[in-house]
């Protein structure tokens, strides 16, 4: 069994059996604009770093997909399949109490990822899946070790970016649970990281309407 389920532009995801388990089989594919060798050692390394990422963010509490196996000669990565449902497709299900409370756990394990120097690089609503009681972050293809406070902000604000766009209705609501459990998790770091935030998002609309 083996079904493609996403394509994306480096990387596509299947559905397989693995040892009699369901489980999500990411493979980067290779470029034929890159010379093969070079190609080679970019597959290779972003998939032993995406799953050092993963791990390293597991030993640090955060919830992510167990591991199976890593074949960098290949750029695969087997790992755990998530069955539940994606923060994006869950907001308008829950009241308003139950928002709160998700929101205010995602903000808190966002800055858990930051203190442990982790940059998700895609933090958005689409990429953090509710699975029973566990709150599973998922794709780290884009992550990277950084305690930069301006790698921060940007990631903060693909979160602010998400709300703005997509869930405009509860912005107000979800972005302060989110930030007052990142506050949580954070401590005195915190707000230089979301002041950078607020200063990213203005820097994105000034750019627009130039």
């Amino acid at each position: 069994m083996e079904k493609l389920i996403a394509k994306g532009a480096e990387a596509d995801l299947y559905i397989i059996e693995w040892n009699g388990l369901k489980a999500l089989k990411k493979t980067r594919k290779p470029k034929r604009y890159r010379h093969p060798e070079l190609d080679y050692q970019l597959r290779k390394t972003r998939t032993n770093h995406e799953a050092d990422i993963i791990h390293r963010a597991k030993n640090y509490g955060v919830s992510t997909p167990l591991i199976y196996q890593v074949d960098n000669e290949n750029g695969i990565i087997i790992m755990e399949y998530i069955d539940g449902i994606k923060v994006r497709d869950l907001i308008d299900e829950l009241s308003e109490q139950e928002k709160v409370e998700l929101f205010k756990k995602i903000g808190y394990y966002s800055g858990v990822l930051h203190k442990s120097g982790i940059i998700h690089g895609d933090l958005t609503t689409s990429n953090i899946i509710v699975s029973g009681e566990r709150i599973v972050f998922i794709d780290f293809g884009l992550s990277e070790v950084n305690f930069e406070i301006e790698k921060r902000g940007v990631d903060l604000n693909l979160m602010n970016r998400m709300l703005t766009s997509t869930h405009f209705k509860h912005k107000e609501i979800l972005l302060d649970a989110f930030m007052n459990g990142y506050r949580e998790s954070m401590g005195y770091e915190a707000e230089d990281a979301l002041t950078r935030m607020i200063e990213v998002s203005k820097r994105g609309r000034y750019t627009e309407k130039e």
